[in-house]
C-alpha cells in the first residue's frame, strides 16, 4: 500500500474491536475487516435485494449487492488518489446496506411504520446490528467484531436517542464531530453510485427518457461531449458512455475540492479531522448539478407510477408479516420464536429486514394464500 497521509485512518493505530482479537497479520485489521463483511450471510443476501427494480422484474437491473460492489469502486478511487485508507473505505462501502429491508425505501419506510411504538427502524443502525450481533459466524463472538473506524463508517446517520444508547460509536453525533475522512467518502461515494446508476437502470427500464433528462444540466452536458466525439453512437453504448463520464467528472470535481478543503483547514491528524467540519465534498457549481440529478431522478423515477405499484405493494407484504408474526410467534421459524420470546417486535423485525425480495414475498404466500395450506 502506498504511503498514507498523515490524517488518515491507520489500521496500525485503530481504536479496536469490541471484542479483543489477536493480530489478522499479514492482512491489516481494515483488510479483515473487508473479508468479513464479503463472507458474512447478510453480504450474500444483498444479491436479491432491491435497489430500485424488484429482482424479478430483470436481470440487468442493480441490486443492493451490486451497488454495494460500485461504491467500493468507486470510493477505492477517490481514496487512493487522496493517499487515504483504501481498505476502511471498501469495508464502509461494502458493509453500509447489510442492514437494509427487502424491496428498497418501500420496505424500510413499512417496517418503520410498523416499528414506531418500539423504537423505529432505521436501515443504517439496522447495518451496524448485523455486524455487532446479528452475524453468527464465529465461536467467540456474536456479530463480526469489526473495527470502530469500520463501525462508524457504517453508521451514517443517528438521532440523539439512538446515539445515547450505541456508547463509544454514538458519540460523534452527541459531540457533534465527523467520522475519518473515509467514512466521509463512502457516504459520497454511495451518493455518486446510485445517482448515476439509477439514471442507467431508469433508461433501461423505460420509464425515464433521454428526452426527459436533456432537462438536467449534468446529464446533457456529457450527453453533448458524447453526441460530439461519437456522432454515430446509439443506444445503450451512448447511455452508458454518458454516465460513464458524468461518474468521472464527479469524482474529479470530489477529490480536487476535498484536497482543497483539507489543505484550508490545515488538519493534520485524524483527530483533528473529527474536530473538523465535513471536509469531503463536491465545488458549490457541482452540488448544484447533483442535487438536481436527485431532484429529478425523485420526481420522475422514484415516484414512478410503476415504481409506486410495486412499492405499494412492497409496503403491504412487509406489514402483512409483521402484523401476522407478532400477532402470533408460533408463525416465526424455531430460531426466531425463541428471539422473539425475549426482544419482542425487534426480534420480528430482524427476521424481516434480514430476509431477500423473493424470500419476503414466498413468506408471504406461505402465510396469506390459501393454496399454500402446508407452506
Amino acid at each position: 500500500m502506498e504511503t498514507l497521509v498523515s490524517y488518515a485512518a491507520h489500521s496500525s493505530q485503530t481504536r479496536g474491536r469490541r471484542h479483543a482479537e489477536p493480530s489478522a497479520a499479514p492482512r491489516s485489521e481494515f483488510q479483515r475487516d473487508r473479508d468479513r463483511i464479503i463472507h458474512s450471510t447478510a453480504f450474500r443476501r444483498l444479491e436479491y435485494k432491491t435497489q430500485v427494480f424488484v429482482n424479478h422484474e430483470g436481470d440487468l437491473f442493480r441490486t443492493r449487492l451490486t451497488h454495494s460492489l460500485e461504491v467500493a469502486q468507486i470510493g477505492r478511487t477517490i481514496a487512493r488518489v487522496l493517499s487515504l485508507n483504501e481498505d476502511l473505505v471498501e469495508a464502509v462501502a461494502l458493509a453500509h446496506d447489510l442492514g437494509h429491508t427487502p424491496f428498497g425505501h418501500a420496505g424500510q419506510d413499512a417496517l418503520n411504520a410498523c416499528m414506531r411504538e418500539h423504537g423505529g427502524f432505521e436501515h443504517n443502525l439496522q447495518s451496524l446490528r448485523v455486524v455487532d450481533l446479528l452475524e453468527e459466524r464465529y465461536a467467540a463472538f456474536d456479530g463480526l467484531n469489526l473495527t470502530f473506524e469500520a463501525r462508524e463508517g457504517i453508521l451514517k446517520h443517528c438521532s440523539l436517542g439512538n446515539a445515547e444508547k450505541l456508547g463509544d460509536i454514538g458519540a460523534r453525533f452527541i459531540n457533534k464531530q465527523q467520522p475519518s475522512l473515509e467514512a466521509q467518502i463512502a457516504n459520497l461515494a454511495d451518493e455518486i453510485a446510485y445517482n448515476n446508476h439509477d439514471v442507467d437502470d431508469g433508461l433501461r427500464s423505460g420509464l425515464i427518457t433521454l428526452e426527459q433528462l436533456m432537462e438536467v444540466q449534468l446529464f446533457a452536458r456529457h450527453l453533448a461531449e458524447v453526441r460530439a466525439k461519437y456522432p454515430a453512437l446509439q443506444g445503450r453504448r451512448e447511455v452508458t458512455e454518458t454516465v460513464r463520464r458524468m461518474i468521472n467528472t464527479l469524482i474529479i470535481d470530489l477529490v480536487d475540492t476535498t484536497r482543497i478543503n483539507v489543505e484550508n483547514s490545515g488538519v493534520q491528524t485524524l483527530s483533528e479531522v473529527r474536530a473538523a467540519p465535513p471536509l469531503v465534498a463536491f465545488s458549490p457549481a457541482l452540488l448544484d448539478e447533483h442535487r438536481e440529478l436527485k431532484r429529478f431522478l425523485h420526481r420522475h423515477l422514484y415516484r414512478h407510477y410503476k415504481v409506486a405499484r410495486m412499492s405499494s405493494k412492497a409496503g403491504r407484504i412487509i406489514s402483512d408479516l409483521y402484523t401476522a408474526f407478532t400477532g402470533d410467534a408460533r408463525l416465526l421459524p424455531p430460531e426466531h420464536q425463541e428471539r422473539e420470546s425475549l426482544e419482542g417486535a425487534r426480534a420480528v423485525a430482524d427476521y424481516i429486514a434480514g430476509m431477500t425480495d423473493r424470500y419476503a414475498m414466498r413468506e408471504h404466500r406461505r402465510i396469506f394464500a390459501v393454496e399454500e395450506i402446508y407452506g
